[in-house]
């Protein structure tokens, strides 16, 4: 049997990969510290093959059996979170990732870096390529997350050409789904909870900065096509379909059937104007490209998530 450590496993995408892990017949082990994730995202879980453990990857991490797989998603996530946690965020990049990538040299595993398209930071080059360097404030409030993930992915690039590990980078585009925190900051969540409660959508600047948005179960077919592929070079994974988030809030109210007006209030500091992934990697190594257009995935989202969840008046 398949064995697979998931780190961040509690979390939005990490509960969704272990149910995929576990539908697909592997043995899961998911560690999270609770942080920012939820017992609630994996308390539908059942199966005798899927182990839990509340443990923070900062500290030295052991691993009783075999593992074939690590998939290290565990990071704060979001801008609310990484303003409150700037320091964890900056300790699990650096130690939680050198800590995993130990167990996968240890364990002769397949490592996956899950990094994020906020390596681009506020980009030049539009869409973006895996081979773009990036235009970061390493200093400013975003940046704890930014070059947390740009040091991960060195970290991991490091442990490959000098310590032979197999490992394989994934940069991740702005993704939503069930199981997303209502109060996370994030665009979607933060609409669909407005929404639902027949409240202004608020949009930041003049909503013409762009996003592109991919449904969680696209994401995770990605995420493990990656995995069993033999690629160490970053991929980007995302749906190049680009939206305004003027276009976005408009199509949460025709999603929800809600009718808010729209708001508009101050940029946040650093705020990119615009990130769309180039997938032509993805699509040439992986057969990978996103199924699920927009419209479709918001009225997954809310019939998947309930509105309770959504609003958060449940965890």
């Amino acid at each position: 049997m398949t064995v697979s450590v998931v780190t961040g496993g509690a979390g939005f995408v990490g509960s969704h990969l272990c149910d995929a892990l576990l539908e697909r017949g592997d043995k899961v082990i998911c560690i999270d510290n609770l942080d920012t994730g939820s017992l609630q995202n994996i308390e539908h879980i059942r199966s005798p093959d899927f182990t839990f453990f509340n443990y923070d990857i900062t500290e030295q991490v052991e691993i009783d059996g075999e593992v074939d797989f690590v998939y290290h998603l565990a990071s704060p996530a979001s801008p609310i979170d990484y303003a409150r946690l700037p320091l964890h965020t900056l300790k699990v990049g650096a130690q939680g990732t050198w800590h995993m990538l130990g167990v996968a040299k240890f364990k002769r595993a397949r490592f996956l870096l899950a990094s994020t398209s906020e390596v681009y930071g506020d980009p030049q080059v539009h869409p973006q390529e895996e081979s773009y360097w990036g235009h970061v404030n390493p200093i400013g409030p975003r940046g704890v997350y930014d070059e947390a993930k740009r040091y991960a992915e060195a970290l991991t690039m490091a442990y490959h050409r000098q310590q032979g590990v197999d490992t394989s980078i994934v940069r991740i585009f702005n993704t939503y789904g069930s199981r997303m925190r209502a109060h996370d900051g994030r665009a979607i969540p933060t609409f669909l909870r407005q929404a639902l409660q027949n409240q202004p959508l608020t949009v930041f600047g003049d909503g013409s900065q762009t996003r592109s948005f991919c449904f969680v179960d696209d994401l995770v077919r990605g995420l493990i096509s990656l995995a069993e592929s033999g690629e160490h070079l970053p991929v980007n994974i995302g749906n190049p379909d680009e939206y305004t988030l003027l276009q976005l809030a408009n199509a949460v109210i025709e999603a929800s059937g809600a009718e808010s007006s729209i708001v508009f209030e101050p940029l946040p500091t650093d705020d990119p104007q615009v990130r769309q992934p180039n997938i032509d990697r993805a699509k040439e190594l992986l057969g990978w490209e996103p199924k699920v257009p927009l419209a479709e995935g918001l009225k997954k989202t809310i019939e998947q998530s309930g509105r309770d969840r959504l609003i958060g008046e449940t965890s």
